[in-house]
């Protein structure tokens, strides 16, 4: 509690015992938050809200004796509590108006006694104790300068001399740490909210789009230069008296669409200034809105810059997955972490010192860590990387297996007539020998964590809890079992979902030691380590990490182990560790596969061990999911026997094993044999069931699966006999969650190539939706969305629905895209709705033939083959217009003359081209 109350709270001038609390909304969420904790902790831990404090807590109160009733001896002004402790000595006492109490369970009541006026008497206690555990535990437990060394004083005493007040003590110094730790992560979320900008931030980006900047038709911008090449000590280039309203640089940024744009970075943000003035002078004030970065107010300004940067093989927009990714410390698990260290007190034997056996390239605490970016990073600085012969080799190419590509080592771009080669640097310190990938291992997989995230240069922004890791490390390296546990339970109160205390497990080498506690014959000590190393995986450094120290391996022959809860947890890490390729294969070699497939293998639903089951089969199936990005490894599972055992839990009802379950089956289905699989294992049927369930992820999954197995006609047919079509139907509505949409039109899309589901569309209305979902959407959508109404044009009624909905001029405004997959289904479904006349006119009156006709000059084929088949119901109604030009309508006879006269001058335009 004193670190928060140092570092967290506000107060009204510096120095212990002047200051005051300040009456803002922090200050009373914080008091709120202690004011729960203290009244609730009588009656969750009994035992340690009867310890006698060392020194009372005294405050001046604004309660009189006439508020105390039952449990209290009143004497006029003087109050003192009936509970007393060895000596005779009253656990409270109020004299004067100064309250002075001695336990957790007195404070409780005082709470509760004091009803409104909780909140001055919390302040009043916490101004005058400013830190507390001083006075409950000793002045050897304090906090000096806002560090809190009272858990390694613990761990000291703990291996001097044991007892039940030791023991007491040491739960109320955890329980006291795991508030302090909700504080200052509720702090912490508020801080980030907070992004501020730095000289190295904005001079990182500045390089990094001025590597994909130039003549090129490709580039992202024409060009990007500093007004001053000048640059501070401090890293600024704004002169000093601009310095002091916090602004770092100036910027002339010229895209391809607009004109040159004069732009301030600041520590607020970035901004468009005045521009230039006569002479070099700059007019600094501001014009428009506050942006994150650069990159931020480029994507509002420049729509050429959002489409150059898409063609771009580097992602800029997608941050890294564990940002921001912040998590209260749960109360309710201290409990059972206290029982689990208990018990291996309570048994306390000699043994080994852990922590000593594997040599590690992990990093040390005297490492300097280096920038990172706003968005996804290249990877590893070139110091980093290891100088093997690897380096030099390039990588071989792998076979398409899947959806997607695998990040490429090279972005390359076109400027100035020449290609240029941005470097994407290799992420990890891997083994010569793992340089080159299986030829069967998928160059589709989701490979985007292949670059870990550079860090922050300097120490100086290092949080309280990387300290606290680092200082916890030497009883996780060296000690008995009893000390091992305990700090092990308490790196698990840390928000280990935090990068920094990620990183300072890695950096304190405390991750050699975690895998190297696997290779123990402690239980305890495996099952800490593994929940660790569970939810620290999440991070891109340390699942490269993990994997170089041999983790995986280790983690698979844990699979053998006869406890449950350590198959469990080492199936969970293992699906958080396989999502690069060097682990899948991994895993895979060392018979990963066949082991967690067995996990599937429990017993039926309906016995009395139905739950813990349930529980191994779902982190069985997380592990296979993460593996059936590969080729190999979906074979590898359907050999092991998995589908079978799939098609089992696909039958049951709990929602936690379905979402993986289904997302290794929605993995697995770019696989024919899979799809086979799929249909004769009457599995079609709980898809579709499950279409119908609360979960979104869980639709979204099921949706998917039936986009790749309705490629066959049979499972068309199974979906729409299982009454699948309306649920699909019914998703569309939700088109907030683009996911869900994507997967849901691309089912759509696949099961419209039968006529008869076509039909079953009609009846659900799903043609008009689906127009409405023409516009503002991302291409993954509009893909499907696209698809699935040139399927449904091939019905006459649909045409005359899609042009009565507005939906011809989107498609045909969409013709200009660039998107080769989107091209080809807008070509088929403005051909389809060209069958009709009606259509026909509105498609020539906005320019959508000569649109059609300059898409036989794309470079793509299949964009070739759908330009020329659209164009064929074009060229068959110029019949039915020379009829209509003979119509007595005025209107109508421009419109059908009007579009002769188009396919003519085409035609002729063609003939010119043709023959010179």
């Amino acid at each position: 509690m004193g670190v928060t109350l140092a570092r967290a709270a506000q107060w009204t001038a510096a120095g212990s015992g002047t200051g005051t609390l300040e009456i803002t909304p922090w200050n009373k969420s914080l008091l709120n938050q202690i004011i729960k904790f203290t009244e609730d902790f009588s009656t969750k831990h009994p035992q340690e809200a009867a310890y006698v404090f060392r020194e009372p807590l005294e405050w001046k109160t604004c309660l009189d004796s006439s508020a105390f009733g039952e449990g209290y001896e009143i004497n006029e002004a003087t109050v003192q509590s009936e509970a007393k402790d060895k000596d005779g000595q009253p656990l409270l006492i109020l004299s004067a108006s100064t309250l002075r109490v001695r336990s957790f369970d007195q404070l409780s009541r005082l709470l509760q006694i004091a009803v409104e006026k909780k909140l001055k008497e919390a302040q009043a206690c916490l101004e005058a104790n400013r830190d507390p555990i001083v006075k409950i535990l000793g002045p050897e437990y304090g906090t000096v300068e806002g560090e809190d060394t009272s858990i390694l004083h613990l761990f000291d005493k703990v291996e001097k001399e044991s007892g039940l007040e030791t023991q007491l003590k040491m739960k109320i110094i955890l329980l006291l740490h795991q508030l302090d730790l909700q504080l200052l992560n509720s702090s912490l979320k508020q801080i980030s909210q907070d992004v501020r900008l730095n000289p190295a931030a904005v001079n990182n980006e500045v390089n990094l789009l001025k590597n994909f900047s130039g003549q090129g038709e490709d580039t992202v911008l024409d060009s990007l230069e500093y007004t001053s090449d000048y640059m501070f000590s401090n890293g600024c280039r704004a002169p000093p008296w601009r310095q002091v309203h916090g602004e770092i640089c100036y910027l002339v940024i010229k895209p391809h669409d607009t004109d040159p744009l004069y732009i301030t970075c600041s520590t607020a943000g970035v901004f468009l200034n005045g521009g230039l003035l006569k002479g070099k002078d700059i007019d600094y004030e501001r014009k428009s809105d506050l942006y994150k970065d650069i990159v931020t107010f480029l994507r509002e300004r420049s729509p050429r810059f959002v489409e150059n940067m898409a063609k771009q093989e580097y992602s800029f927009f997608k941050e890294p997955a564990h940002e921001k990714n912040y998590q209260h410390v749960e109360g309710a698990e201290i409990s059972g972490q206290f029982q689990s260290f208990h018990d291996f007190t309570e048994n306390r034997r000699k043994g080994k010192v852990f922590g000593k056996g594997k040599s590690s390239s992990a990093g040390s605490p005297g490492e300097r860590s280096k920038p990172r970016m706003k968005w996804k990073s290249s990877g590893l600085s070139a110091s980093q990387r290891p100088k093997s012969s690897s380096d030099k080799a390039p990588k071989k190419n792998s076979e398409e297996e899947g959806r997607t590509s695998t990040v490429p080592l090279t972005a390359k771009k076109k400027a100035s007539g020449k290609s240029k080669t941005v470097k994407i640097q290799e992420t990890s310190k891997c083994k010569a020998s793992s340089s080159l990938e299986d030829v069967g291992e998928s160059s589709s997989e989701t490979d985007e964590d292949e670059q870990p995230v550079r860090r922050q240069e300097g120490n100086t922004d290092l949080s309280a809890e990387y300290w606290g890791i680092q200082k916890l490390a030497k009883y996780v390296k060296g000690g008995d079992p009893t000390a091992t546990v305990i700090a092990l339970c308490s790196m698990r109160d840390f928000n280990l979902s935090q990068e920094s205390c990620q990183l300072a497990i890695k950096d304190t080498g405390c991750l050699e030691v975690l895998i190297n506690l696997l290779d123990t014959e402690e239980i305890k000590c495996q099952a800490g380590s593994l929940k660790i190393l569970k939810e620290i995986s999440q991070n891109v450094v340390i699942r490269h990490a993990i994997a170089d120290l041999g983790g995986l391996e280790i983690m698979v022959k844990i699979l053998d182990s006869p406890d449950t809860n350590l198959k469990c947890l080492a199936a969970e890490t293992i699906a958080n560790v396989a999502r690069f390729k060097r682990a899948r294969k991994t895993v895979r070699q060392h018979g990963g596969i066949k082991k967690l497939v067995e996990l599937l293998d429990c017993i039926s639903v309906g016995s009395s061990h139905q739950a813990k089951d349930t529980e191994t089969a779902r982190c069985g199936a997380l592990a296979l999911w993460s593996l059936s990005k590969s080729a190999i490894n979906k074979k590898a599972i359907r050999r092991a026997g998995g589908i079978p055992l799939l098609a089992r839990w696909l039958k049951c009802s709990y929602t936690d094993i379905l979402i993986p379950v289904v997302g290794t089956l929605q993995e697995c289905a770019s696989e024919p044999s899979y799809r086979l699989a799929i249909r004769t294992e009457g599995m079609i049927e709980n898809l579709v069931k499950n279409l119908s369930s609360e979960h979104e992820e869980l639709q979204m999954h099921c949706a998917s699966a039936i986009f790749k197995c309705a490629e066959d006609e049979e499972t068309r047919d199974l979906v729409r006999k299982h009454e699948g079509l309306q649920p699909l139907s019914d998703l569309l509505g939700n088109s907030e969650n683009k996911q869900l949409l994507a997967a849901v039109t691309g089912a759509i899309w696949k099961c419209a190539i039968s006529t008869e589901n076509v039909l079953k569309f009609q009846e659900y209305k799903t043609v008009e939706t689906l127009v409405t979902l023409l516009t503002d959407q991302p291409e993954e959508v509009l893909i499907n969305v696209i698809g699935a109404l040139g399927e449904c044009c091939q019905e006459q009624e649909n045409r005359g629905t899609i042009r009565r909905c507005g939906g011809i001029a989107p498609l045909v405004k969409l013709l200009t895209a660039t998107n080769q997959a989107l091209l080809v289904n807008v070509n088929k479904a403005v051909g389809g709705c060209a069958m009709e006349p009606e259509n026909m006119s509105i498609i020539d009156s906005l320019d959508g033939v000569r649109l059609l006709w300059s898409l036989l000059k794309n470079p793509n084929p299949d964009v070739q083959a759908s330009a020329a088949w659209a164009l064929c119901p074009c060229v068959e109604n110029a019949k039915l217009l020379l009829a209509m030009v003979g119509s007595t309508d005025d209107a109508l006879q421009e419109a059908a003359a009007g579009c002769i006269a188009n396919i003519r001058r085409l035609a002729l335009a063609t003939e010119k081209a043709k023959y010179g």
